[in-house]
């Protein structure tokens, strides 16, 4: 019974072997597709949870052409800085006054006391002056009236700075931002605009207004109200008065206000092409009607009709190379690289950005750099060295926008080779600071030779000094104009009524005892002043008073400061 109970309780294990050997064959034959299987049954959706965050769009590239609210205020952060750099590189350069900014700011004083209701001008200063007596010498001589001659040369500074604005603006119109900052960082740095931004004399203002010339025609080139076009002529005006040398680049800003309207309305160029000179010549032909003759015949000597320098060609030429020589070439290589293609498609959207024709990138290309040349060749050509490392900057700050385009393109897509266009700006940079200094150490210091004569001066006494416009300047307080005599002529009445002019009167006054204080340098009439110190010597009414060294860049030279000798009081021999 026992084993009864067990064997109905216990599986057999034929069974189970069968029951594996089932599984088995059932897996095989549904392998090997005898069956088909169904599908299993679908899971119960589960509620879709919302995510913690969504990933935003990323766009194509991390910066978009188009214009917009972020570059205008990142690209003006830009310009602050660079006008802050161009501030500070100018204020470093520190000498006394020139003979040119003496002799501008002594004609403004002049002017404002006239305006005043002091007496009549002792001089007409508009006969040989290159700019219009009555516009920038009574301005600058306000500042100087106020804040010394620090103020009269920061306001050159206010409009070099000006002009550097006026310049990023222009080329963000005619290009981009990009291409802006880079022409008003090259610009910036380049010695004629450290040079002239330190000098109270017209070119600072006459450019300034130049810029603001160029800035509206190219500012009011989409614009189809003709009138704008009217705000042109006037400007031109006033940079060709203030100072006539700005002539030579009236016809560019006029030739740039056509081009730059040509992709928007063709017929527009056309008429501005006649609008705007009309109304300039109209313009200059009443001023020059209200003003008189003088204006027209310091015109004429000193620009149009200019007497032939000295200057030898070759070393003009090479000065010229070495003050604008890098940027002209930046410039020709931007204005062939714009010819031939005229963006860098780096970025998707570069598509939006208009890109005018191949024949017009040329035109501009060339009329930008080719006005780099103008105020070289002419000076060259006449021989006129003088003030050519300032008349240089003019032609550069139309140059600069090409020159930028040049950089950019080398520098390529998405910054690929910075450290060329790095390259390029800091050799501006060094070129400019020690071209600038170099220059503005080109006259000498003279603090020392002013203190001299300041004790020197006796009432109603007549000085000779051989360039007598920087003293007269710095002593107009106390000498009046009639009581400066300079080396470059004179008209001498002797003791017996007799008129005498040239060595001749020069001779005769100082027999005569005629001059207090009597100064020669030997830098602008050296025969004339060794004959003359010869006769010092010799004659013996004269002794030498002090020699006051001084350096420039040209080498080490003295004032001889010669006063008349006293009773009992021995001439001292040289």
């Amino acid at each position: 019974m026992t084993q009864q109970r067990d064997d109905a309780f216990t599986p057999h294990a034929s069974d189970d072997h069968e029951e594996h050997y089932r599984e088995d064959r059932y897996r095989q034959e549904r392998n090997f597709g005898w069956f088909v299987e169904e599908p299993p049954a679908e899971p119960q959706e589960q509620p879709a949870r919302e995510p913690g965050y969504t990933l935003p769009d990323v766009p194509d590239v991390g910066w978009d052409p188009l214009p917009s609210s972020r570059r205008t205020w990142v690209s003006r952060l830009v310009l602050f800085g660079i006008l802050l750099a161009q501030a500070l590189l100018t204020l470093r350069l520190s000498n006394s006054a020139f003979e040119d900014e003496a002799l501008y700011l002594y004609a403004g004083h002049l002017q404002l006391d006239h305006l005043n209701g002091g007496p009549a001008l002792p001089d007409s200063f508009a006969s040989y002056f290159s700019g219009s007596p009555l516009l920038y010498p009574p301005l600058a001589a306000a500042f100087d009236a106020w804040f010394g001659l620090a103020g009269a040369r920061g306001l050159s500074l206010g409009f070099m700075l000006g002009t550097t604005a006026l310049l990023y603006m222009m080329t963000r119109r005619l290009f981009n931002e990009r291409v802006g900052l880079v022409a008003a960082a090259c610009f910036a740095v380049t010695q004629s605009t450290l040079f002239m931004g330190a000098l109270a004399t017209y070119d600072a203002a006459a450019l300034f207004l130049i810029a603001v010339g160029a800035w509206l025609a190219v500012r009011t080139a989409r614009r189809g109200w003709w009138l704008s076009t009217l705000t042109v002529p006037p400007v031109l005006v006033l940079a060709v008065a203030v100072k006539y040398a700005s002539l030579m680049y009236a016809p560019i800003v006029v030739a740039l206000a056509c081009l730059a309207a040509v992709p928007y309305h063709a017929w527009r160029s056309l008429l501005r092409a006649v609008l705007i000179p009309a109304v300039a010549v109209g313009g200059a032909y009443a001023a020059l009607r209200l003003t008189g003759s003088d204006m027209l015949k310091g015109l004429q000597s000193t620009t149009t009709a200019r007497a032939a320098g000295h200057g030898v060609r070759l070393d003009m030429l090479r000065d010229c190379v070495e003050w604008g020589g890098l940027l002209f070439a930046l410039a020709l290589l931007g204005t062939v690289l714009y010819a031939l293609k005229g963006r860098m498609n780096e970025a998707p959207t570069m598509h939006a950005v208009r890109v005018p024709r191949r024949l017009w990138r040329i035109l501009m290309g060339l009329l930008l750099t080719g006005t780099a040349v103008l105020a070289p060749a002419y000076q060259i050509w006449i021989h006129e060295s003088v003030s050519l490392h300032k008349h240089i900057g003019y032609g550069l700050f139309f140059a600069a926008p090409m020159a930028a385009l040049g950089i950019t393109r080398v520098v390529g897509s998405h910054f690929r080779h910075p450290q060329l266009g790095i390259l390029a700006w800091v050799t501006l940079l060094v070129l400019g600071m020690v071209q600038s200094d170099s220059l503005y150490h080109a006259w000498p210091n003279s603090k020392q030779l002013i203190a001299t004569l300041d004790r020197q001066l006796v009432p109603n006494g007549h000085y000779l000094v051989e360039a007598n416009s920087v003293p007269r300047y710095y002593l107009r307080e106390k000498v009046e104009f009639g009581q400066w005599t300079s080396t470059y002529t004179i008209t001498y009445q002797t003791k017996d009524k007799k008129l005498l002019s040239g060595e001749q009167g020069f001779k005769a006054a100082l027999t005569d005892g005629y001059f207090d204080v009597v100064v020669f340098d030997r830098t602008v009439t050296g025969a004339l002043d060794e004959k003359l110190t010869k006769q010092l010597r010799t004659e013996g009414k004269y002794r030498l008073l002090v020699s006051i060294p001084y350096q420039n860049t040209y080498g080490k030279g003295f004032y001889q400061v010669w006063v008349p000798v006293k009773k009992n009081q021995p001439a001292a021999q040289q």
